[in-house]
């Protein structure tokens, strides 16, 4: 595991150099905040990292709930039981085990490690909506890798913790898009243009800092931003022809 900081940022990097799976712990004054878990091996590393930055883990919130960033939420829930769970309430259905569409959503297949129904055990504590408030975050809902994806901005810094709404691993992208050195996210996401619905939206908040799933921490990140989303506009507008 590898950890970089960037103010009060923490990332938490398993396997950077084979298959990178990133959760982020933010540290505010009363504790810290756990954006995602990770895989299941990871719960160890992610405990000790706390505890070397002197701080409890307070809050846990969850990007949505594809296998890679809720592997480890039911050992962390049982070290951690008074940790308050943060899921958006579209992605608890998907945290359950169910697959089912509502209505009036597009009909395309979710897709990903979705866990099977009991499988996790742990249930959240606070069901997220748009503009929610977790310590210094706000709950941003940023839907298309899953119906229910949210990403979160730290109100202090400008920090944006995406979770796959972009890949930076591999080459930049918008969720959805393709890149051969490292298709994971694309071949798991939901609907491609709901996401670059939401990466239009998250670019809108101009962040200081953007933090996915997978791949480095990206410093200074509009300009790119706006470059994938103009990569993921002409991929539209190519496949339309």
């Amino acid at each position: 595991m590898r950890v970089t900081q960037e103010k009060s940022v923490f990332q938490l990097a398993f396997l950077p150099n084979v298959f990178p799976v990133n959760c982020y712990l933010v540290e505010e004054k009363d504790g810290l905040t756990l954006i995602d878990a990770a895989m299941p091996f990871s719960a160890k590393r992610i405990l000790e990292t706390a505890e070397a930055i002197g701080k409890p883990i307070t809050r846990i919130a969850l990007t949505h709930a594809h296998d890679d960033h809720i592997g480890a939420l039911d050992v962390l829930k049982m070290a951690l039981p008074d940790a308050v769970v943060h899921i958006s309430a579209r992605d608890a259905r998907l945290l359950a085990g169910d697959r089912s569409l509502l209505p009036g959503e597009p009909d395309t297949p979710i897709r990903g490690g979705v866990p099977k129904p009991g499988k996790i055990k742990t249930r959240p504590d606070v069901l997220l909506n748009d503009g929610d408030a977790i310590g210094s975050l706000v709950a941003v809902a940023a839907p298309g890798h899953t119906p229910g994806s949210m990403a979160f901005l730290d109100t202090r810094t400008n920090a944006l913790i995406a979770g796959d709404a972009w890949q930076i691993r591999g080459g930049m992208a918008v969720s959805g898009q393709v890149q051969m050195l490292f298709p994971f996210p694309a071949m798991a996401t939901w609907n491609k243009r709901i996401a670059l619905q939401s990466a239009r939206k998250l670019t809108g908040l101009r962040p200081s800092l953007l933090a996915v799933g997978h791949g480095s921490l990206l410093a200074d990140p509009e300009a790119a931003m706006q470059r994938t989303i103009a990569a993921a506009e002409k991929h539209f507008q190519q496949m339309s022809k």
